[in-house]
């Protein structure tokens, strides 16, 4: 067996980001891959948001809300109340930091960029 075993997870959602965070902690980063899931990304007022792949990300780079498992700590939402004043749909909490993720990411491909490279 090798001195320091190379790891490949399967993970979407809350609690794969805690558990991987856990790994992550543990072993050496770079003998952990993580494929995580892309089946809930959506478009939602003209951005891809890929809400497994940001809570992973956020986790594993100590900015996630921990309280809430998403999101940034002390998000704000004022762009998504102005964006209910305007009727449209705000069931998908986006908060104001968190926009800046799916504006650079939508962003990144259009320009022809793929989602692992915008990941990167």
């Amino acid at each position: 067996m090798p001195a320091h075993p190379k790891i490949t997870a399967l993970a979407g959602g809350v609690g794969a980001s805690k558990l991987l965070l856990g790994f992550y902690k543990e072993m050496d980063p770079r003998q952990l891959s993580i494929i995580v899931n892309t089946g809930d990304d959506i478009v939602l007022h003209g951005l891809r948001i890929s809400p497994d792949l940001d809570i992973v990300t956020y986790t594993l780079a100590g900015i996630v809300d921990s309280a809430k498992g998403w999101g940034f700590p002390g998000e704000s939402f004022h762009a998504l109340k102005r964006l209910a004043r305007f009727g449209r749909a705000i069931w998908f909490n986006l908060g104001d930091r968190d926009l800046a993720t799916h504006i650079h990411r939508t962003a990144m491909l259009m320009e022809g960029k793929t989602l692992s490279q915008a990941v990167r």
